[in-house]
């Protein structure tokens, strides 16, 4: 991630600031270096600045997907058995640049990606979202982390294939523990367990519980010991209420949902991430690129509690942040969560959620999703006004003609 150099000063636009309900004229903008210096509602001296008109149009925080796999390229995910990590890397580099034209500029990896792309992002080797990851997604034998054939008696070392690098499978407390220690080693932002079934995994029911409640704060006390949280993929009531119990942080999908688990996760502080284009993208496209028949009847379960997932966690007052969760072929379509959450959410509360409460998830508030003195300069710029038109930041980032990330201009299209 290439650093900022010098100052450039942001004149003649409209602020999207998400702690408000509306859009603020009259504003100007100072960058230095990396972040952040000035931002002012009165002309801001910088005689040495590069000035950028903004034509009136909408500066707003870089926006954060939360739930993102960057290395997982295919939708049927047995075929990454295939798959060398080297072309595994070079499909994660391609998308991660996509992610970042879309005016992502942050995404959090839940499950795949490691230190060295996160490295390779901040060395500037790499032009993608800044990452923050989970490394291997950590499971029990036969659970949503398991990905071997029912012919497959071995569990194969990491660097055999891309699958395999990406899962790890962990049974009885102790082996939680080492499993989530050795994902810390590797240097994790956080830790994602699974407590349910799932879409795309072959054998297990969506209700299934995995993961008992030992497992469970086995991984969460390893992960606080060091100063990090665990995420978990759970779908159903039960597996929420026992990641609640159990001390998770935050909820990765949670479409079906109810009542009593969201009043659990609001009681403990808990955040979910939604990712509603997930379902609805693989309902239309991922027949045809491998995943079979009963995989896709449970996309259809899950799909019918999605938007009401939302209003259930508004009520409650558990934060959502925005997820994308899409493998392989069907990444692109990583914006269009945006217009599906405006079914049921004002555009302002998608924003946030791509923005503020997706800043306060990776315990980044007030350096990102925001525009404020001291955050680091990461920012978009859009054709028109997202409050009354949410899908201007759908697409492939047709209405961003400018991207800041950390201070560098990743894309300027003004001129």
């Amino acid at each position: 991630m290439r650093p900022g150099q010098g100052q450039k000063l942001f004149r003649n636009l409209r602020l999207l600031d998400p702690e408000q309900d509306g859009l603020s004229e009259g504003i100007e903008i100072l960058v230095e270096g990396t972040r952040i210096r000035e931002v002012s509602d009165r002309p801001v001296a910088a005689s040495g600045a590069d000035v950028i008109d903004c034509g009136g149009r909408t500066l707003m925080p870089g926006l954060i997907d939360s739930h993102v796999h960057v290395v997982l390229n295919e939708v049927f995910l047995p075929r990454l058995e295939t798959q060398p990590l080297t072309l595994m890397t070079a499909h994660a580099m391609a998308e991660m640049k996509a992610m970042l034209g879309r005016g992502f500029t942050t995404v959090r990896d839940t499950g795949g990606a490691d230190w060295g792309l996160r490295q390779g992002v901040e060395d500037g080797l790499i032009e993608g979202p800044r990452l923050f990851v989970a490394g291997r997604a950590i499971g029990p034998t036969g659970g949503h982390s398991d990905g071997r054939r029912r012919t497959d008696s071995a569990i194969r070392c990491a660097c055999c294939d891309a699958l395999a690098f990406t899962l790890c499978l962990a049974d009885g407390a102790d082996e939680v523990r080492k499993a989530v220690r050795e994902e810390m080693r590797q240097g994790c932002d956080h830790i994602k367990i699974m407590m349910s079934g799932g879409v795309a995994s072959p054998y297990d029911p969506l209700d299934s519980l995995q993961f008992s409640m030992g497992e469970v704060r086995a991984a969460v006390a390893e992960a606080e010991a060091f100063g990090r949280y665990v995420c978990a993929h759970a779908y159903s009531p039960e597996a929420i209420l026992r990641a609640a119990e159990g001390g998770v942080r935050c909820i990765e999908h949670g479409n079906l949902i109810n009542e009593e688990a969201a009043a659990a996760m609001a009681a403990k502080g808990m955040f979910m991430v939604a990712n509603l284009v997930a379902y609805f993208t693989m309902k239309d496209r991922a027949a045809e690129f491998g995943m079979d028949a009963g995989m896709l009847e449970k996309n259809d379960v899950v799909i019918e509690g999605g938007l009401r997932s939302l209003e259930i966690c508004k009520a409650a007052g558990v934060p959502v942040a925005f997820g994308s969760d899409l493998l392989g072929q069907l990444r692109g379509a990583q914006s269009r969560e945006f217009t599906i959450r405006r079914e049921v959410l004002p555009a302002i509360d998608i924003i946030r959620s791509a923005t503020t409460i997706g800043a306060r998830l990776l315990k980044k508030e007030g350096e990102l999703g925001c525009i404020a003195p001291g955050a680091l300069a990461d920012m978009i710029l859009v054709d028109g006004d997202p409050l009354a038109d949410i899908s201007l930041l759908a697409g492939q980032g047709e209405h961003i003609p400018l991207i800041l990330q950390n201070g560098h201009l990743v894309r300027n299209r003004l001129q």
